[in-house]
């Protein structure tokens, strides 16, 4: 709204130096720090509505012990995070685009059912919430609309519309090419899948808003470079590191940048001792979020390497499911795998922070495949 409002008044002499909302960098860096300072100075506020609320943290009675004493922590958190990350998207970005309305209407959706997964388990105070079948169906319906808009919707050119790219390959002479309804399933396993994912992840103080924040960040980086072209010589970054070019694909660097000031400011209050949890709708919400930016960004399998930590919870569970029930025993001492660590005897903040340390590690192999096809 805002870069609507005040590129065409750079066409007056005084107001000249508007000019410089017309790049995406200029919007990038006020889409982040907006963000950023609407999250610090509502989280107060926002946190003594939840307490005079009463919505407060339903513990598994099965995980481990140490978290009792969480019971009644503000959650819906997630909300704030939302606010913070699609307002400052309104307002800096091009709304002509039509990846940005894709990826807002899917974090949004899926902000909705976490919402209202939340509002179950607060009601009834337990940990169930919203049945899995409807949660999953909701998750499916929501992207698969947003998905076949992309695809049908002629989003995408027809030299990348159903093309897959590659880490290390170059995808100039090499893309990979699937028929229509492969890749939209292929896509919607990838959104839907990251999404929970993120909400497997979100069992500790800070634990997913830490990866969260590094892989927004990541795909920051990653959409600029599939979108822009630099220059009166029309060099184009996308040709240059062999990667898919995505015609206005660096408005999502926008988004993005929302997401790393959001998620900073939520930090602030989430981190270890955590005064408010991210809740369903804020993990489901940008889990779906991040998985739209790498299919709308062609990174689906970078996706794999830079979620890293997400990956690796989701199939922690997996495994554990499908060991209990061939075998009848499991393979870790509880799912997701950072419980498994807990258990083991690690303190919640060094397991917090190692994982923190990996997220960042992946997010530089991911950016060095950049270089290296």
């Amino acid at each position: 709204m805002l870069f609507h409002l005040l590129y065409p008044l750079s066409r007056y002499a005084a107001l000249r130096w508007l000019n410089v909302v017309r790049y995406p960098s200029s919007r990038i860096i006020a889409s982040t720090m907006t963000a950023m300072l609407m999250s610090f100075l509502l989280g107060p506020w926002f946190i003594r509505q939840l307490q005079s609320r009463q919505i407060g943290q339903t513990v598994r009675e099965d995980g481990p012990k140490s978290h009792l004493s969480k019971t009644g922590t503000p959650t819906m958190g997630g909300a704030l995070i939302i606010l913070c990350l699609v307002l400052p998207s309104l307002l800096w970005a091009d709304l002509y685009n039509k990846l940005i309305w894709v990826v807002l209407s899917v974090t949004v959706a899926y902000a909705a059912i976490g919402f209202l997964d939340d509002s179950l388990k607060i009601r009834f105070k337990n940990s169930r919430g919203l049945p899995g079948k409807l949660k999953l169906l909701g998750q499916v319906v929501s992207a698969g609309l947003a998905l076949g808009f992309v695809y049908y919707g002629k989003v995408f050119v027809p030299e990348v519309r159903n093309k897959l790219a590659l880490p290390f390959v170059n995808f100039r002479r090499h893309p990979v090419s699937l028929p229509g309804p492969v890749y939209l399933l292929f896509s919607l396993i990838v959104v839907v899948g990251s999404s929970n994912a993120v909400n497997l992840t979100d069992g500790l103080d800070g634990l997913a808003i830490g990866p969260v924040i590094i892989s927004s960040g990541t795909f920051l980086f990653l959409s600029y470079a599939a979108g822009t072209v630099l220059g009166k010589d029309k060099f184009n970054i996308a040709n240059y590191l062999n990667i898919p070019h995505i015609a206005g694909a660096s408005e999502l660097a926008v988004y993005c940048g929302a997401m790393v000031g959001a998620g900073v400011g939520f930090l602030w209050y989430n981190t270890y001792p955590a005064s408010v949890f991210m809740g369903d709708v804020g993990s489901l919400a940008l889990g779906g979020g991040l998985g739209m930016l790498a299919v709308l960004t062609k990174n689906e399998f970078i996706w794999v390497i830079l979620g890293g930590i997400f990956v690796l919870e989701a199939v922690s569970v997996i495994v554990q499911v499908i060991s209990f029930k061939l075998t009848g025993k499991r393979v870790f001492k509880m799912a997701p795998i950072h419980h498994h660590f807990e258990l083991k005897g690690w303190a919640e903040p060094k397991v917090i922070v190692r994982f923190w340390i990996i997220s960042i590690m992946l997010a530089l192999l991911s950016l060095g495949t950049l270089k290296l096809r």
